[in-house]
């Protein structure tokens, strides 16, 4: 027989969750309005956080931000991945040795999120990535790889949530078959949703862990398909290197 899930413990990461680069303050109001809970609710849930150092308090500002406490669970959940253990040095060394980006990502509700990202591209991109940083499922070679080993039933309630906010939904859809199509069928997608950067992505599925996805991503002013055929290899290759010494590692579990 399954637990009820603790309602006040999810309400509370709601919470937790509302804050996004951008955002490091916000009201009982604000935070109202991005988690749908009554103001009630947000003002006794921020003042528990406060009280037990996940949230401060501005009160000149009369809103929130995250505590310092937070950035030591992100650091625990670094420095316990096995998976990020064995990529890390992996993946630097092949962004060292083709002086391009490499990046590992897991799925969070409708985002991607970067566990790690190593930049060596000889061209200076438009945008710098950090670890932590979040990405758009449906436009990026991240989703799109993991939509191409997500569940038919996850997968169907994604598609649902893109296509009620998005008005360029049919036409994304087909990108995103494709992008599936090609997964299954060469082991890697790609995709150009900045200007000038190129990204390839393949996914990792690794015996009892969760489904990550590795990318590669040069900014480059050459024909997409050309740049893709190019790091599609490597890439292929490092996600190989990866399962392997995932598999060997006594660290797995």
């Amino acid at each position: 027989m399954a637990t009820a899930p603790n309602r006040s413990l999810e309400r509370g990461i709601e919470i937790l969750r509302a804050f996004r680069p951008g955002s490091a303050l916000l009201g009982n109001g604000e935070l109202a309005e991005r988690t749908g809970l009554a103001p009630a609710t947000v003002s006794r849930l921020t003042q528990t956080l406060v009280g037990a150092g996940l949230l401060e308090h501005d009160r000149p500002a009369r809103a929130y931000r995250l505590a310092a406490p937070v950035l030591s669970f992100a650091h625990a959940m670094r420095t316990g991945s096995t998976v990020l253990q064995v990529a890390a040095p992996r993946m630097r060394a092949l962004a060292e040795k083709l002086r391009i980006n490499v990046g590992l990502a897991v799925a969070d509700r409708g985002e991607m999120l970067y566990l790690e990202s190593i930049r060596y591209n000889k061209k200076a991109a438009l945008r710098s990535v950090v670890s932590g940083q979040r990405v758009p499922i449906e436009l990026t070679s991240l989703g799109r790889a993991w939509l191409a080993v997500a569940s038919e039933a996850r997968r169907a309630e994604l598609f649902a949530e893109f296509e009620a906010r998005r008005s360029d939904w049919p036409r994304l859809s087909k990108e995103i078959g494709k992008a599936i199509e090609n997964v299954r069928r060469r082991g890697w997608c790609a995709a150009s949703w900045q200007p000038e950067i190129v990204a390839v992505a393949t996914p990792l599925v690794l015996e009892n862990a969760r489904v990550h996805v590795l990318n590669a991503s040069v900014s480059t002013t050459e024909p997409a398909n050309e740049v893709a055929l190019e790091l599609s290899a490597p890439l292929l290759a490092l996600g190989e290197q990866i399962g392997a010494a995932f598999r060997n590692t006594p660290l797995a579990r």
